[in-house]
């Protein structure tokens, strides 16, 4: 008999995968009980199949290449399912409960969610906080009035909304609830990469950070703008010298500025031929970016060489060459800005006075 993989989701779109000994595959959305930590809990079936060896690989909550241990021991009941609604109803008088313990004992954290586990052998709290919390007497407390396991995880805001879902201003549940794999970061070059409006309230999410969906379409920017000059370059094209205003990835067009300060949108195409036109011995490649060399001080540049020739001169190397003229001019300047020591003050001179 085959052993095959079977993603199971929980409350809160928590996703575990285990095995299944049993020949026929459950269907999805089935009701199962699987086996849990020092218990059972259950949940339903999300995948399975090929599709749930793929997740597995590729998902942030997969087991990679190594195989779950825990199994899926059978399919639930009628009743089984009626006592896990019962259950999921007394999480929200749980969490308040949770929220006042929390208030006496002085705690800055904030309580997301609470969750039961189905034969109750287990309580869960989630919470998010600023920095990391002590709430080792919190735990004690909350053993001695639920009388279970008690286990406390802090999560991020985003990992917060993703648990406790929510429709997006696109109108549709969040991404992080309903279908995205994994909550990877965003950060604010990839709004300046799509000329998004920098403005918080208009690209950050319901969580207070930015919204994952900027990301789905960097990578088309940022593929699409290396075919066109960087904004701020000037160009020689057949009209002169002209400065690249700004890019219209969509189609294909630049605008530019000449000394003269008129502006004029030209297709890409036009613009390469032009370049190719103007200087055919030398084709300027105005999609990629010229090479800039760090600014190198001619002074320092010039002091360095004149220790290294002292340096080969007193180690028996070749004999020490005359610096040229303005490798001297440059050492003696560097001298004479350097700030004078107080090592060793008035003590080493001969005739000072000793402190």
């Amino acid at each position: 008999m085959a052993t095959q993989l079977i993603e199971v989701a929980f409350k809160g779109n928590r996703k575990e995968f285990f095995l299944w000994d049993v020949e026929e595959p459950p269907r999805l959305h089935a009701s199962v009980i699987v086996e849990a930590d020092r218990g059972e809990d259950l949940g339903r079936i999300h995948s399975v199949g090929e599709l749930a060896e793929h997740r597995c690989g590729g998902c942030a909550h997969g087991c990679g290449t190594a195989r779950p241990e825990r199994k899926v021991l059978r399919t639930a009941t009628a009743d089984e399912e009626r006592r896990a609604a019962e259950l999921r109803g007394q999480d929200e008088d749980t969490r308040r409960k949770v929220m006042e313990k929390v208030k006496q004992h002085g705690l800055i954290m904030k309580v997301s969610d609470a969750e039961w586990q189905w034969d109750r052998r287990k309580l869960t709290i989630y919470f998010t906080a600023e920095r990391r919390v002590d709430f080792r007497a919190l735990v004690r407390d909350l053993a001695a009035a639920f009388r279970t396991r008690i286990e406390l995880k802090q999560i991020g805001v985003r990992d917060e909304a993703k648990r406790l879902s929510g429709i997006g201003r696109c109108g549709r549940e969040y991404c992080s609830a309903s279908w995205l794999p994994e909550l990877r970061p965003v950060n604010l070059q990839v709004a300046k990469d799509q000329r998004l409006s920098l403005n918080p309230s208009q690209i950050s999410g319901a969580c207070g950070r930015l919204m994952c969906c900027l990301r789905y379409e960097h990578e088309f920017y940022a593929q699409a703008r290396k075919r066109f000059p960087k904004e701020g370059r000037v160009l020689t094209t057949t009209r002169g010298e002209e400065k690249v205003v700004t890019n219209d990835i969509f189609n294909d067009r630049v605008t530019l500025r000449g000394t003269d300060g008129e502006t004029r949108v030209v297709p890409l195409a036009d613009l390469k031929a032009e370049i190719e036109r103007r200087s055919p011995l030398s084709v300027e490649r105005i999609d990629d970016e010229p090479d800039v060399d760090e600014p190198v001080d001619d002074a320092d540049s010039a002091v360095d060489t004149v220790l290294d020739v002292g340096l080969e001169a007193a180690d028996g190397g070749a004999p020490q060459a005359e610096p040229d003229a303005a490798a001297s001019d440059a050492s003696r300047g560097r001298r004479s800005h350097r700030r004078r020591g107080r090592r060793g003050g008035r003590r080493s001179r001969p005739g000072g006075d000793p402190q």
